[in-house]
């Protein structure tokens, strides 16, 4: 059976890949692509949601319960148990919880996945994750190239053990990452783009690598060109079937058609709403390399950043048909500090105010780039099973005016503020707390 790109996930255990890896030992050919379990259907583990006695560790109480993933909206209590949904009803009695959130008039979401962010500290542009979540609501973080092959064992050991975010990577095409920051361009010194290196990290790490991540743009390629991006999918391509790209686009070197044909159903284009110069609109149409980008399963995904966004560019691109996929905030050290101000429910609350419904906006910071990642059970969902990851917001009703990264403004009347977030049944930052604390 043919398995899309999209679809085409990894095992959630470095248990089930040695199982898979030593079944391919025994009958295949090693230079045979090695195609591992998906996530599957989250199952409950260590209790029955169906036991009418069950004892709740906590429950989220009274929220406007917003799940696009069940096309669940109306008022609801969350019952979480061992870190995991076990119960989404409309009432669960005060009696069978051992804690309990009120949250009354608050909008109660799954927990945010963020496809693109920079949250690894002491690598280049990283963030703390866990510092940030009070304002980010994001309980799992897509690393976007912050390590290399040469330095990803610094993420995989250090950054990632240490957070309480669930953090996933794109490992860099080049061996450094984002080492050096802004500049100089990783990719002037075409060496760094070490196909076999990239290679091997992504495939020696499957529970947290996605995929390689490159940046094409002029300063950060300068005489390289495409080439980046094409030892980039080569890497891709070895390190297994299936495993994406994550395409930075912004100002990039020559036509963009040329870099948009390269794609791969599956693949990232991030920044994809980017005014930097060389945009997928110009002249106030969609560039047709975009739409046939769109419309084979290349992803669009918003990278806000803090100048990878234009309101010029993203209104025509989406009413001539080039929606977003996903939403994205590319935070970092230098874009937090911007006027776009790119935490992910800010950049929601723009694309909400461009017209986008709110199911819509959820879902495409929860469910779909989930679906990208592809190793977790129910993630970005409120399934029964599901990690118990739940952001609760103030959905304020009111005018609000909205910057992007060139400066052009829009004024919107609906903003997303994070209330409080919950990842794996812990609350982040305030009462109460499980006691003892431990996760």
């Amino acid at each position: 059976m043919e398995v899309s790109r999209r679809n085409f996930i990894v095992s959630t255990s470095a248990a089930a890949a040695g199982a898979t890896l030593a079944g391919q030992a025994a009958g295949v050919d090693a230079r045979t692509p090695l195609v591992i379990a998906q996530a599957g259907a989250p199952a409950p583990h260590g209790f029955d949601p169906k036991d009418p006695t069950l004892k709740y560790d906590l429950v989220i109480a009274n929220g406007d319960v917003l799940d696009p993933s069940q096309k669940l909206r109306g008022k609801r209590d969350i019952g979480i148990k061992h870190g995991q949904i076990a119960a989404v009803e409309v009432n669960i009695p005060a009696a069978r919880a051992v804690q309990r959130i009120d949250a009354a008039g608050k909008l109660v979401t799954p927990g945010l996945v963020d496809l693109h962010t920079h949250l690894v500290p002491h690598l280049g542009l990283g963030l703390p994750a866990d510092e940030l979540v009070g304002i980010t609501a994001v309980t799992t973080a897509v690393s976007a190239g912050d390590a290399g092959w040469h330095t990803f064992g610094a993420l995989r050991h250090y950054a990632i053990p240490q957070a309480r975010t669930r953090i996933f990577a794109f490992v860099h095409i080049a061996s450094i990452g984002l080492a050096g920051g802004l500049a100089p361009g990783e990719m002037l010194n075409i060496d760094y783009a070490n196909v076999d290196g990239c290679a091997k990290a992504v495939a020696e790490n499957p529970d947290v690598a996605l995929g390689v991540k490159v940046r094409i743009t002029d300063s950060v390629v300068g005489q390289n060109g495409l080439e980046p991006l094409r030892r980039a999918i080569r890497a891709a391509e070895m390190a297994g079937k299936g495993i994406p790209v994550m395409c930075h686009i912004g100002s990039a070197p020559g036509s963009l058609a040329d870099l948009l044909d390269l794609l791969r159903p599956g693949d990232v284009l991030t920044h994809a709403y980017s005014g930097a110069g060389n945009n997928i609109v110009q002249n106030g149409q969609l560039l047709p390399a975009a739409r046939a980008a769109k419309q084979r399963g290349v992803i669009f995904d918003v990278g806000h950043g803090g100048g990878s966004f234009d309101y010029t560019v993203c209104e025509p691109a989406v009413q001539q048909g080039a929606t977003p996929d996903t939403i994205s905030s590319d935070i970092h050290a230098v874009s937090i500090n911007t006027p776009g101000y790119p935490t992910l429910p800010n950049v929601m609350s723009k694309m909400l105010n461009l017209g986008m419904t709110l199911d819509d906006v959820v879902a495409k910071a929860t469910v779909e780039p989930a679906k990208i990642i592809g190793r977790v059970p129910g993630l970005g969902t409120l399934r029964i099973g599901a990690p118990a990851d739940v952001a609760i917001f103030d959905l304020v009703d009111g005018p609000v005016e909205f910057v992007d990264t060139r400066n052009n403004k829009r004024s919107g009347t609906k903003k997303l503020v994070p209330a409080l977030t919950v990842k794996g049944g812990r609350p982040f930052g305030r009462p109460p707390m499980p006691i003892p604390f431990t996760f």
